[in-house]
């Protein structure tokens, strides 16, 4: 169910900053990610366990780095824009 909601993240993320913040972040493949909550919430039934296993294994920690290097960025920006 996590895997679900991370890709249904990534989907709004995506869609409330038009497209324009994922590609600043090349080291993950977003359109995966998103797919990935699909094939879980749509083709459950097709899952197979050692894939879904093998992205948590591998994959989860390069994604965690990488939102909060997005998360550091944008207050970096944010304090940035509010200084006069």
């Amino acid at each position: 169910m996590q895997l679900i909601t991370i890709g249904e993240s990534v989907k709004n993320l995506d869609k409330v900053t038009d497209s324009g913040l994922l590609p600043q972040y090349p080291q993950i493949e977003w359109k995966r990610v998103m797919g990935m909550r699909d094939i879980i919430s749509h083709h459950y039934f097709d899952l197979d366990a050692e894939v879904v296993f093998n992205v948590c294994d591998r994959h989860l920690g390069p994604l965690a780095e990488t939102v909060e290097k997005m998360m550091a960025d944008l207050a970096d920006a944010a304090q940035f824009a509010s200084t006069p």
